[in-house]
């Protein structure tokens, strides 16, 4: 099937910032630990044998062949074959790879575009491990599934029919890890059977851990061209498939295979004739089976071709592999699938090199809305579920600068379950719907180019059936740090630029709100210690509790719902920039704290009143043994007196009897 495709959650979702694509934290699959189980083998004299996906039948699958030939299939080691068998014999290539009976050559396509790409394919083939040292039947692979890299062990036991691989075969007769990676995946998968179908897209991600994203070549995009000489370039992996039946795989009389997936390993411009030619080098999981139209191997437009080019690119070898131009790949292939850690393959025409993307990653559960006549993927139907904020900094009209990817997690096997049809809508902070993708797949990716401001996310399905979701927002930055796992650097609200305190405070409230629209006591505490900690002198009074941000929250809570929406908290934020500007500026001594006097001449310069008692009262509550008031209580007593004599202010302009001045009424409120 060739179809086009694009850990416990949780209920109210978690969040993780940064790149993907490295193996951290790895999860065992079927809580098997290689090291473990590999000792205990070594330690008894045996060679290990896995329980969870057994030498037997039920690993093959039911259906994958007629009854009669399943129970002829046998199992053997790779020592069984050879004398001297080994995992990896003079580096790893596509050329190691020859597909056998089993039609995955949807997942071949992507690990031969693997070989090529060093930096992924370390995560999934550990060094630690082979035929020679510490041999005890026992290999691991790791495999990227729903937002985690999970370590999937197996045994060693291949299946063979009539004396020939069942499964992928090598190039090399005494080098295995084209078929030990292929068991690993279809243990993965839950049998052999499960890998006889599936999507190239899905893939690559499986291999990476990256965002793919998928383009047909009968309706191909302009800059075609550009997106592939981008992707090669920035090391992505690429592969393409053609239309038709998988399971009939007729070859046309120019070598090309319907209903089969290829890997793209290359797209170059070279002089030819009196300008340039753009080429694109594929694969066919085969090894064998080639295009014999123009650029082919014997090709005469070769002969056309300086000799330092046509000996740097024409390998004329029936290894799988040949070149063709740009105009026949979109004539004789349906799709094209791009898949890197970060979509770099969207940097073509940015000529900074000051630019990074930066990634945000959700995991939640779309449940349907109320019952409703409207489809389920309306906007209205998907409004009760969570939305996810980002900020837009950079813009170049030139190139995109967001990609939102969206993953579907299935609870059972890829031949299991059915792909739900699931989407999402883009909006702007109006909620004006910018962009709405949907596909009957497991991986939905769409990419733009939006100008600087703030955007959500709502994720959807169109059927009546809830799913769990991984959601990617990766956005491109100038000057974006490796190690930073925020949008946007912390900072102060004086070392911002006025005319950025917009862009600014939304960037910090969306980062810390990370699921929905507000923010509770906890992550506003968060917020401002986050804040107050990158400067010395607002650091000297000490943190904000938990205690005082639950109060200052009930003086900005103006829906009493124990919550702040960015709406109020662009309200505290102003007032925090007000005061830090003005506690500054009476720290006269440059201490991190106002005494007596200095708060006095602090709550004057806010345009608020007080006298003797008061004041006393103030620094009795807020100050130290000493009198002093550090920046986090001067920010709680302002807040709060503020809020205060506009109470008192708003009481006696509506006509009620106050039988107090405001200094009592203050007085009395302040100190309770």
């Amino acid at each position: 099937m060739l179809a086009p495709s694009s850990a416990a959650v949780p209920e109210q979702g978690w969040q993780t910032s940064g790149a993907t694509g490295i193996p951290q934290n790895l999860r065992k699959f079927n809580s098997q630990d290689f090291r473990d189980l590999r000792a205990s083998c070594l330690s008894q004299g045996l060679l290990f044998e896995d329980s969870t996906f057994p030498a037997h039948v039920s690993s093959i699958g039911p259906t994958l062949l007629p009854e009669e030939k399943l129970w002829r299939i046998q199992w053997k080691r790779p020592t069984e074959l050879q004398r001297n068998p080994h995992l990896i014999t003079d580096g790893v290539s596509r050329f190691d790879i020859m597909q056998g009976e089993i039609g995955d050559c949807w997942m071949l396509a992507a690990l031969g575009s693997l070989t090529l790409r060093k930096q992924f394919l370390e995560n999934v083939l550990p060094k630690d491990q082979g035929f020679q040292d510490d041999y005890a039947g026992i290999f691991h692979f790791r495999f990227w599934q729903y937002g985690e890299w999970v370590d999937v062990v197996i045994d060693d036991r291949l299946p063979f029919l009539n004396g020939r691989y069942l499964s992928v075969h090598p190039r090399t007769s005494n080098e295995f890890w084209p078929s030990l990676l292929e068991k690993a995946y279809a243990k993965l998968q839950g049998s052999y059977q499960n890998l006889n179908g599936g999507y190239l897209s899905d893939a690559l991600v499986d291999l990476t851990g990256g965002v793919q994203v998928q383009f047909s070549l009968k309706e191909p995009p302009s800059d075609l061209e550009e997106i592939l000489r981008a992707a090669d370039t920035s090391g992505c992996l690429m592969g393409c498939s053609t239309s038709g039946q998988s399971r009939r795989n007729i070859e046309l009389r120019n070598g090309i295979v319907q209903g089969h997936a290829y890997t793209v390993t290359g797209a170059v411009k070279i002089p030819y004739k009196n300008g340039w030619k753009h080429i694109i080098r594929i694969w066919n999981p085969w090894g064998h089976g080639e295009w014999k139209g123009p650029w082919s191997d014997n090709s005469p437009q070769w002969d056309r071709v300086e000799p330092k080019y046509r000996e740097a690119f024409l390998r004329n070898k029936d290894d799988g592999e040949f070149w063709m131009s740009c105009k026949d790949f979109q004539e004789q292939f349906s799709w094209l699938y791009i898949c890197n850690n970060t979509p770099t393959f969207l940097d073509f025409g940015d000529e900074s090199s000051t630019t990074a993307w930066s990634l945000n990653s959700y995991t939640n559960l779309w449940s349907p809305g109320l019952p409703s006549r409207r489809s389920r993927y309306s906007r209205g139907a998907a409004s009760t579920n969570p939305q996810y904020f980002f900020q837009v900094l950079d813009h170049n009209p030139k190139t995109y600068n967001v990609a939102i990817s969206l993953m579907q997690k299935r609870a059972g096997h890829v031949q299991d379950e059915k792909n739900l049809r699931i989407g999402f809508f883009i909006t702007t902070e109006n909620s004006r719907v910018l962009k709405q993708t949907f596909l009957q797949a497991r991986d939905v990716t769409s990419f733009l180019i939006l100008s600087p401001g703030t955007y959500a996310v709502v994720p959807a399905a169109a059927e009546d059936q809830e799913f769990q979701f991984l959601l990617r927002i990766f956005i491109k930055n100038r000057d974006y740090h490796e190690n930073s796992s925020s949008l946007t650097s912390p900072g102060l609200p004086m070392d911002v630029p006025r005319q950025n305190q917009g862009s600014f405070y939304k960037a910090l409230f969306l980062r810390h709100a990370k699921q929905g629209s507000t923010i509770d006591a906890s992550q506003l505490q968060q917020l401002l210690n986050e804040v107050i900690s990158q400067d010395e002198m607002t650091s000297l009074g000490g943190r904000f509790s938990f205690d005082s941000c639950r109060g200052i929250l009930a003086l900005m809570d103006l829906n009493s719902n124990g919550r702040l929406t960015l709406q109020e908290f662009g309200s505290l934020w102003r007032s925090l920039t007000k005061y830090r500007e003005i506690f500054f500026k009476e720290d006269r001594n440059r201490s991190g704290f106002l005494d007596v006097a200095e708060l006095e001449n602090a709550i004057q310069a806010a345009g608020l009143s007080t006298d003797a008692q008061l004041l006393r009262l103030l620094t009795l509550r807020y100050g130290d043994g000493a009198g002093r008031v550090g920046f986090r209580d001067f920010v709680c007593c302002m807040l709060r007196l503020d809020t205060m004599s506009h109470a008192f202010q708003n009481l006696a302009e509506g006509g009620s009897q106050i039988l107090m001045t405001a200094m009592e009424f203050l007085t009395l409120v302040m100190y309770t």
